[in-house]
């Protein structure tokens, strides 16, 4: 099937041809008619399926124009990267219609987004929290909506944005077009579909947690922090074809640590960016990756989702993450738009609890490939990689009162007096053989 053969209008088989698009993938050709016919919508696809023009092309093919200019379509994504990826990618559909995107997202200035909103907008892209807020003061007007779409809600609920997600569907018009899209489909997921959408139609671009066909993968079983560094620098000056390397690792403070290690061998060759980098610093960052200036970034879960560059060659798990579904949306930073990818990890014997809970989810054994010979396997051992060595301590004798000594010995005689309230009145009945009062003098 084509593009063409899809009910689409003459604007949006335009732009798709200027973008040089004429095949829909699975998830797009099977999304689109649902959408079309007004259903709510569960849709599981994983990250590189064509998620975003999946429910972009339906959405914008349904668009009227409104005189109000208030927003028809609201769009919830994680992160702030996903929030300005998508208006772009609306904004490419977009170039021969009437129509104006907006998107908003927390740790910035609040005013800027305010005055855009009140300017009109007839789709909203934005995090839950901006959203929430933009909505309580005003700015942003829920009445004219008419679909809402929920992108990665596993992840946006594994931040934390539950709350906020539900107030804002409280805010929301009672009759409205549900869409959701998830890589995966947790319990969580589940019951947002229960509380919010009507008898959903769910479609499936592949089953939750099934790797990637245009995919390969591959391990590495290290020692430590230090040996997979030195791995990591082996691969780069071995393989040329690895031009642009995301690399993810599990802490902020990891992200760092391996920046200056590679950044000092690769000078204005490598990146990082993670939640305590400058907004502006982290879409520099993923511009220069996007353009080769950077041959490897390194990022965290946290970030992994506003990545969407083409053409990433390999992605290498630094370290494996604490949930399984975080290595699928990894891995499929690579291998997008039927490209062939690459994904290495390096495992520890500390990470073979999560190696297992990953090929459990994938129901696929990650392959394992022999350590090269020429590789310095490092025995520097960072603090956290050290084995605690276990203490036996002596015990110790506890003296009880029975026992004696230590500090139950018996009171002396006078220590063991007890204060008694003196009744000065009956001492002096007692030696006087009656009372004696006290008497002012006369003045």
């Amino acid at each position: 099937m084509t593009f063409e053969e899809l009910n689409l209008n003459k604007p949006l088989l335009n732009a798709l041809n200027d973008l040089g698009y004429t095949t829909p993938t699975t998830i797009q050709r099977n999304v689109f008619s649902v959408v079309m016919s007004g259903r709510d919508v569960c849709g599981i696809a994983q990250t590189g399926t064509g998620k975003t023009f999946a429910y972009l092309l339906p959405m914008l093919r349904l668009h009227q124009f409104s005189k109000d200019r208030l927003p028809q379509m609201l769009i919830l994504v994680p992160t702030r990267e996903l929030v300005t990826q998508v208006v772009e990618s609306i904004q490419k559909l977009s170039t021969y219609m009437n129509l104006t995107a907006v998107g908003v997202y927390g740790g910035v200035n609040m005013k800027p987004q305010q005055a855009e909103l009140q300017a009109g907008a007839d789709v909203v892209v934005g995090t839950p929290g901006r959203l929430f807020d933009l909505a309580l003061n005003g700015s942003l007007k829920l009445k004219a909506l008419k679909r809402v779409v929920i992108d990665e809600v596993d992840e946006m609920l594994n931040l934390g944005f539950r709350p906020q997600i539900t107030r804002l569907f409280d805010l929301m018009p009672a009759k409205r077009q549900n869409l959701l899209f998830s890589a995966t489909l947790t319990s969580e997921v589940e019951a947002l579909l229960d509380t919010y959408f009507a008898n959903p139609v769910r479609v499936e671009a592949a089953p939750a947690g099934t790797p990637l066909d245009n995919i390969a993968q591959t391990g590495y079983e290290v020692p430590n922090f230090n040996t997979k560094i030195n791995l990591l620098q082996w691969l780069l000056k071995t393989y040329d074809e690895m031009t642009k390397v995301l690399v993810f690792v599990s802490t902020k403070q990891l992200a760092d640590q391996l920046y200056d290690r590679l950044s000092a061998l690769y000078p204005e060759r490598v990146g990082v960016i993670h939640s305590n980098k400058a907004q502006q610093h982290r879409f520099a960052s993923v511009r220069q990756f996007h353009e080769g200036t950077y041959r490897v970034l390194i990022a965290t879960d946290v970030i992994a989702r506003g990545i969407d560059v083409a053409e990433v060659t390999h992605v290498i798990n630094f370290d494996l993450p604490e949930q399984p579904e975080s290595y699928i949306h990894r891995i499929g930073r690579t291998g997008r738009a039927d490209r062939k990818g690459i994904a290495i990890s390096l495992i520890t014997a500390r990470e073979e609890e999560e190696q297992a809970a990953i090929e459990a989810l994938m129901n696929y054994q990650i392959p394992i490939t022999p350590l090269p010979d020429d590789l310095d396997i490092s025995d520097v051992l960072l603090p956290g990689e050290m084995e605690k060595v276990q203490m036996k301590m002596p015990k110790l004798k506890v003296a009880r009162p029975e026992d004696g000594g230590g500090a139950f010995h018996e009171k002396i005689a006078k220590n063991k007096k007890v204060n008694v309230r003196r009744n000065h009145a009956e001492e002096m009945m007692k030696k006087y053989g009656r009372p004696i009062r006290k008497t002012r003098p006369n003045n």
